[in-house]
């Protein structure tokens, strides 16, 4: 049986610059440097460490996305007003739907979500016209309703008085709330609230080990590198690193509960996550997809949707390549060639040892880092990484840290040789996935 060999796992005692390796049964604790081993071969998990990195205290965490409402109150009139109104006379009862539910998730089933944020006193803004609400239907409160016949939705049902004269409205026109107007002395108005969307993410546990070597093989000196172990051990946790740069980018969330020895737990990886919760833009690398890149990037950027205005894109080097190409048919050649104005690409030193390629948008910024995992099957593949809604989440807790680390001397009392482990408990929180976008060219 092997010995215990620390209560306190991934706290190590002293600096890294003043221990060895060849310490009996340490713990060292490298999860703040071990992404600063060749950096251009792990771009996201670097990123991930140096920028996105916060601590859980449990292995299945949980977390809230908020959208913020306020800022899209925009509706669909779903029945159409059939006569003209006169200035400062009540309509009918009208349905109403938007395009999002209480939480601010996109509609599964298209435009057909009840609003939640009509309130008496509201001034909308209807087909150009000037409205204010004079009562709200208990149906604004998400009971299932019809609006046309054989089609089941939920809708809020409005009144409202007309601050202008108006002529027949035809259903499936667009209106918004533009604010609010009360009489003086009036009383105080009903509220309403959007909600926050809970997620769950799971810590990953990575574990990578070190052969057993045994005492004869400790002792000898070896061509080339004559510590063998020491060579190892230094590309064991380059293996290591790069088992969780792929968790990040390819894993997709589980948890298994019925094995034998605990669960498993995989992390969300953001490729999987976002093409299932997020954007899929396609494009080709013809010349009359430059436009369509723009088009995207339009909708992409939407400040309501929580984008932050700054993109990390991990790209396969083919991409790339187009990107900085000056042909006919490259993205450089037609971002310049044709309207200098409309976009600006250049070539920079990153933060973190990489060469970024920022493409600056009329909408936001997309900065280009190489992914050297995208190929074979992902040579025309790129994801867009909003940045400030992923982190990455060690789990530490109690005192006691899973983020990577090596423990050494794993190996039984009675063994002639040695073995070390290297350990993480990790997982990746995507939040707000319409912020992410996977790209794939043809």
């Amino acid at each position: 049986m092997a010995t215990a060999y620390s209560l306190s796992t991934g706290n190590a005692k002293g600096s890294l610059e003043q221990v060895s390796i060849n310490d009996s049964r340490r713990i060292f604790n490298f999860g703040e440097r071990v992404s600063e081993l060749a950096p251009q071969q792990s771009p996201f998990f670097v990123y991930l460490s140096k920028v996105a990195k916060a601590s859980t205290d449990d292995p299945v965490f949980k977390f809230l996305e908020q959208r913020h409402q306020w800022q899209r109150r925009n509706f669909i009139l779903k029945t159409a007003i059939a006569s003209s109104i006169a200035k400062g006379s009540d309509t009918a009862s009208l349905k109403v739907v938007c395009g999002y539910d209480k939480y601010g998730v996109e509609s599964a089933s298209g435009k057909s979500a009840a609003p939640q944020y009509f309130v008496v006193g509201q001034v909308i803004r209807l087909a150009g016209k000037a409205m204010r609400i004079k009562s709200v239907d208990s149906v604004g409160d998400g009971e299932s309703a019809t609006y046309a016949a054989g089609t089941a939705a939920t809708f809020s049902e409005i009144t409202c008085t007309c601050l202008e004269a108006s002529g027949a409205i035809a259903a499936d026109k667009l209106g918004q709330i533009v604010g609010s107007a009360w009489a003086e002395g009036s009383l105080d108005p009903d509220g309403w609230k959007d909600e926050l969307y809970s997620r769950e993410g799971y810590c990953q546990i990575f574990k990578t080990a070190i052969q057993l070597f045994s005492g004869t093989a400790l002792a000898t000196r070896y061509r080339g590198r004559p510590d063998e172990y020491r060579r190892v051990w230094s590309e064991k946790l380059m293996e290591h690193k790069m088992d969780i740069e792929h968790a990040m980018l390819y894993g997709v969330g589980a948890s298994d509960e019925a094995a034998s020895a605990g669960p498993v737990r995989y992390s969300w990886g953001i490729v999987p996550y976002t093409e299932q919760y997020g954007n899929v833009f396609s494009y080709t690398y013809a010349n009359s997809d430059y436009d369509a890149f723009i088009d995207t990037m339009e909708s992409f950027f939407a400040p309501e949707s929580g984008n932050s205005g700054d993109k990390l894109v991990l790209a396969s080097r083919k991409v790339l390549a187009w990107l900085n190409k000056l042909g006919s048919n490259s993205f450089l050649s037609n971002t310049v060639g044709a309207d200098q104005y409309r976009m600006d690409v250049q070539n920079i030193k990153g933060a973190f040892g990489h060469m970024v390629t920022r493409v600056n948008t009329l909408f936001g910024n997309l900065h280009f880092v190489a992914e050297p995992l995208f190929r074979n099957q992902d040579e025309d593949m790129a994801v867009a990484i909003d940045l400030a809604n992923v982190k990455y989440r060690p789990l530490s807790g109690n005192g006691v840290s899973r983020d990577t680390h090596v423990i050494t001397n794993v190996q039984n009392n009675n063994v002639d040789g040695r073995k070390d482990m290297i350990l993480t408990e990790a997982g990746l929180e995507i939040s707000l996935p319409e912020t992410h976008a996977v790209m794939k060219w043809s």
